[in-house]
């Protein structure tokens, strides 16, 4: 058994899986701002609503 070899490989694959634990925080980080800023949006949007009974009830007649 090659041990640099073998030592190599595993500090290469410490290194690819600490990458792609920051890459996925990351990522977290950027879906959860985007959450929030939609959150903002629907709620800002809701409050500048004129009626925002209109629409609960339908009245229909045959």
């Amino acid at each position: 058994m090659d041990i640099p070899a073998l030592s190599m490989a595993m500090s290469q694959n410490k290194l690819l899986n600490d990458v792609g634990v920051a890459m996925l925080s990351k990522n977290l980080d950027t879906m959860q701002e985007n959450g929030d800023a939609l959150v903002a949006t629907i709620q800002s949007a809701a409050e500048l609503s004129v009626n925002p009974d209109i629409g609960s009830n339908l009245d229909i007649r045959i």
